[in-house]
This record gives C-alpha cells, sequence and structure tokens, in this order.
C-alpha cells in the first residue's frame, strides 16, 4: 500500500514538475513575444512614417507585419506546450481557402485597394473622371475609393472596377487644354472674327499665353463652318477658363453677326444642339 502511495506521489510530483516548467516556458515565450511584437511594430511605424508612403500605405503595411507577428506568436507559443502545430497551420488552411472562395469579390478589391495604393495612379484631392463618374478624391481605402462629384454627391466605387475602367486623372498635370467647337455663317468675316476671339482670349486672366490660344477651321457644313478655339489653363483655373472661352465665342459672334441663319445653333461643352427655326 505504502508503495502505492508512493507511486502516486511520485506521478503528480513529476507531472507538477515537468507541467510548470512547460507553462513557465509558455508564458515566458508570450510575454517575451509581446514585448518583441510591440518594438517591432514601433520600429516599422517609424521606418513607414519616415518614408514617402502616405498614410493608407503605411497604414496598410503596419496591419499586415502586425497580423503576422501575432500569427508567429500563436505558432510559438503553442509548440512550447507541446502540441503539434501542423494539425493548426492545416485547419488554418482550410479555414483561409473557405474565406478566400466566399469572399473573392472583396478580396479582388484589396488587391486592387493594394496596388492604387502603392502606384498611386491618383491621390486624395485629384480630380478624375471615373465609372461616368467625374469628382474630387476623397478617401483612398483598401476596398474602395470615395469620391465627391461637383453635385456634392458621394459616390464610393470599389476598387476592382477602379483598376478595370478607364481612368482619367484631370489633376495630374499642371497645365489642361480648353478644346471648344463653335459654328459661324458663311457670310461673316471669318478672320475678324478668329482675330477677336483671339484677342479677347489673351487678355483673359485665367488663360495663359504660353502655349498661345488658336482658332482653326475645321468643316464646311451646308448653313455654318465648324471651327474650334483652343486655350490652354492652368489645372486649378480650368473651369473658369473654359467659361471665358465660351462668353468670349458667344460675344464674337453676336457682336459681328456670325450666327448662321438658316438654324439655331447652341454651343454647350462642346456639344452641338441644331434646331430648325
Amino acid at each position: 500500500m505504502e508503495e502505492l502511495l508512493q507511486s502516486f506521489k511520485d506521478f503528480f510530483a513529476n507531472f507538477a514538475w515537468e507541467g510548470g516548467l512547460v507553462i513557465v516556458r509558455t508564458i515566458a515565450f508570450a510575454l517575451l513575444g509581446l514585448v518583441v511584437l510591440k518594438i517591432v511594430r514601433m520600429i516599422v511605424r517609424r521606418v513607414t512614417l519616415r518614408s514617402r508612403l502616405d498614410n493608407a500605405a503605411a497604414t496598410f503595411v503596419i496591419s499586415i507585419i502586425t497580423v503576422l507577428l501575432y500569427v508567429a506568436l500563436v505558432i510559438v507559443v503553442v509548440s512550447s506546450l507541446g502540441i503539434s502545430t501542423a494539425g493548426i497551420i492545416a485547419a488554418f488552411s482550410a479555414i483561409a481557402l473557405a474565406i478566400a472562395l466566399a469572399l473573392q469579390d472583396s478580396l479582388a478589391s484589396l488587391a486592387n485597394g493594394v496596388i492604387i495604393i502603392f502606384t498611386k495612379p491618383f491621390k486624395k484631392g485629384d480630380t478624375i473622371m471615373l465609372n461616368g463618374k467625374e469628382g474630387t478624391v476623397q478617401d483612398i481605402r483598401l476596398f474602395n475609393t470615395k469620391i465627391l462629384t461637383f453635385n456634392n454627391e458621394e459616390v464610393i466605387i470599389p476598387n476592382s472596377d477602379v483598376l478595370s475602367e478607364t481612368l482619367v486623372n484631370e489633376s495630374n498635370m499642371p497645365l489642361r487644354r480648353v478644346e471648344l467647337p463653335f459654328y459661324i455663317s458663311y457670310s461673316a468675316d471669318a478672320e475678324r472674327v478668329r482675330a477677336e476671339i483671339l484677342s479677347r482670349m489673351d487678355a483673359s486672366e485665367n488663360i495663359i499665353n504660353t502655349p498661345a490660344p488658336s482658332v482653326s477651321f475645321d468643316s464646311f457644313g451646308e448653313t455654318s463652318v465648324k471651327c474650334t478655339a483652343y486655350a490652354w489653363a492652368a489645372t486649378t483655373s480650368y473651369g473658369a477658363a473654359k467659361s471665358d472661352v465660351k462668353e468670349i465665342i458667344y460675344s464674337a459672334i453676336k457682336e459681328f453677326g456670325a450666327e448662321p441663319s438658316a438654324r439655331r445653333v447652341t454651343v454647350d461643352l462642346g456639344r452641338r444642339e441644331e434646331e430648325d427655326e
């Protein structure tokens, strides 16, 4: 009987000693891992903030590194307990595959968001035209991009559509060209009309002189001559310059009686609308 009791005592003593070492070792690994994780995050944050990465890219890099560090810490802690990590990794892989299949559209937007953040086809504050919408970029997120239209409408566009559609960045270049078609009658003094338009465009504060404005005669219709006015402006003054060109053309046509007589012609953002009188 005493030998049996002694056997039980030895078993529990050995179990407590070995188990206690395992628990202490695991706690030590966990605490040390948390400290290392915090230090690495601080270093990464400082490096990213000092680099040329914008806030979105820096946040993404920090988040990815943090997740990877936590996964590594969990594997180390589980291994210190004597548990095989092969099953855990296999289960994690299966779960990750199931999530990827269920969220493939969202993951596509996420991947495109990463591409947008690092390639920078546009940045916050740029004016872009995308998917039939024109507005100012308000925010670039991992899954979508938010723009504010000129009608003060907030539009959320998935990043999977951002890279699959034709994108026009209207703010990327310092200068933009105003191109505005208009029509004059055959009876008008075309050279005089052109000279007056050029003179007034030269005097506009919103139109620059280099490159110089120009007026071309493009084609001849049944009742009118199609012309096009070209003027360059700073990107920030494009809207005002376009408005100036429209007013200049209208005033010159009215002043010199150059309106086509057979039909009423309206110039609206480069589109010609005709109505029979």
